[in-house]
Parts: structure tokens; C-alpha cells; sequence
């Protein structure tokens, strides 16, 4: 997963809007979003690891991942020799429902050192090293937190918009400014449209080509013509680009519809699949 957008209690129909997007090599071999046998969720899987970059449980519970840019791990990095961070969203949404009240279970926390109450969320810190940088974020989503694995901190993710993308969390490149902008301006124009008009609107802000200017570029150790293709909220490359975006919305009444897009090489939609969370794991 490369960007991340939330509105969280911002829309007068759904308090919770997710719409995220995953950049990656076209030749890894990825399967778009299913339901998984075990464990028992709604993700996409990297085949490659298999692990997944966002999922979602029976019960509602989320979880997603972004990387950070290998530059700024300090050169740290161990590479084959660390785990796959893609384990980490499946262990997340295992642990969320091993939880009967989960909301209870993820304070805010000041000190990540301090437990709070679950095993493997009280140890993230602890094992951050053994997996390449990156921002964890799970939870019911009523009651989202993330993990920034680079600083070593935990969120609560207030009402409001937030964007996360591939480095800490308290930046903000440009793409993710626009993004946000771009969400709060579809969800400040909504007059009761239906969520099909909202869904077409969102998919439009996922898929915006547009780069930033040189002198807005982030400096992640990446070369300077890298960084302004990674620059886009929607990524385009023969080699390297934006593979799906998925969006998922909770209503008022507890309803939670994802819509997911694969994308071919050329930017091109492969294929669209759309989900009722209730609907997937009711079907035997």
C-alpha cells in the first residue's frame, strides 16, 4: 500500500470513508481482493510473500500497511534476511478478533513500551526491526490507530481527514495534501447524492496522474526523476505503478460496502469487483 485517505466523521451518511491505493511492481504476482479461507477475512494477497497490503474481518475490523521508501530507512535495511511486512496486516486483523470489545483494547499510547492488553500490538515496537519501515493501521473502524514503525509511535486517528502515504506520519508531501483537499472538497459538496455519484467521485481523486512540481519533492534517497513519478497519487509506468484502489465506506446504520479496481500497466482498469462486508462471510 502506498497512499492512504480517511474521513473519519466528516460525511452526513457514512462517518467512516477509506480510499487507498497500492504501488507496485506489475511482474509481482498479486490476486485482487477475495475472501480468504484462512485466516477468515476480506484482503488482496501479494503471492509472492503472501502476505496483504489491507483487509477486513467478519467483524468489521481493518487493518493496512504502508511502506516506507527503502532511502529513508537510513540504509538500515537487512533486505531478504527481514520479514515480509505484508504478515503484519494478517496477524493484525487475527489479533483485532481474538478481542470481543477491541475498542477497549487500543488506548492511545504515549509510551509504546506500555502494554495495552494484546500481545502483538503491545510488542510492535519490540519487533519493528525485524521488518523493513513502515505504518501499520488496524482496528475497528469506528476506533482506528497507527504505528509508525521508523519513530517508534502510536495514533489514534482523531475525527477528521488524514492522508498516509510512505513516511512518517506527521508529513505531508504534496500528493497527499492534494488528496486530502480533494476528499474534503468531494464530501463538502455532497447534497445528498447517491453513493454511486460519491464512489465515481472518489475513484476520480484515486486516480489523479497529476505530479508534483521539483521543488515540492520530498527527499527519500530516491533519484530525482523517480521521485517525481512517484510523486502522483495515481502512478503510471510500464515497470512500476498503481496496481488497484479500493475504497470502502460505513454507513450510518453499520453497513460497510467496498468497492476494489485492478489496473493494468498502462493505468488501464483490468478489473472491478464491489463487496457488502455482511453479504461475503454470510455466504458459506
Amino acid at each position: 500500500m502506498c497512499i492512504l485517505f480517511f474521513a473519519l466523521k466528516q460525511h452526513p451518511k457514512y462517518p467512516v470513508i477509506i480510499c487507498a491505493n497500492r504501488d507496485e511492481f506489475h511482474q509481482r504476482p498479486t490476486r485482487q481482493m477475495f475472501r480468504w479461507q484462512q485466516p477468515d477475512i476480506l484482503a488482496g494477497q501479494d503471492l509472492q510473500a503472501g502476505g496483504s497490503w489491507l483487509g477486513l474481518t467478519p467483524q468489521g475490523h481493518f487493518s493496512a500497511l504502508t511502506n516506507y521508501r527503502q532511502g529513508l530507512t537510513g540504509g538500515k535495511s537487512k533486505g531478504d534476511e527481514q520479514k515480509s511486512r505484508g504478515e503484519l496486516v494478517l496477524t493484525a486483523l487475527s489479533e483485532l478478533d481474538k478481542n470481543t470489545s477491541p475498542a477497549d483494547k487500543f488506548p492511545v499510547m504515549d509510551n509504546p513500551q506500555s502494554s495495552d492488553g494484546n500481545g502483538f500490538f503491545s510488542s510492535l515496537s519490540s519487533h519493528a526491526q525485524d521488518y523493513q519501515g513502515f505504518n501499520l493501521v488496524y482496528g475497528p473502524l469506528d476506533k482506528l490507530f497507527c504505528y509508525d514503525s521508523i519513530n517508534n509511535k502510536y495514533h489514534l486517528l482523531t475525527p477528521g481527514f488524514h492522508s498516509i502515504c510512505n513516511g512518517a506520519l506527521d508529513d505531508i508531501w504534496p500528493k497527499m495534501a492534494l488528496g486530502q483537499a480533494a476528499l474534503a472538497k468531494a464530501i463538502g459538496e455532497d447534497r445528498g447524492q447517491s453513493r454511486a455519484d460519491l464512489i465515481k467521485q472518489l475513484f476520480q481523486l484515486m486516480t489523479n496522474p497529476q505530479e508534483a512540481q521539483s521543488h515540492e519533492l520530498p527527499d527519500t534517497g530516491m533519484p530525482l526523476a523517480i521521485e517525481q513519478m512517484l510523486s502522483a497519487i495515481f502512478i503510471v509506468s510500464p515497470e512500476y505503478g498503481t496496481r488497484s484502489t479500493t475504497i470502502i465506506t460505513l454507513d450510518n446504520h453499520g453497513e460497510i460496502l467496498i468497492d476494489d479496481c485492478s489496473y493494468n500497466p498502462r493505468g488501464e482498469s483490468s478489473k472491478q469487483q464491489s463487496f457488502n462486508l455482511s453479504q461475503v462471510f454470510s455466504a458459506p
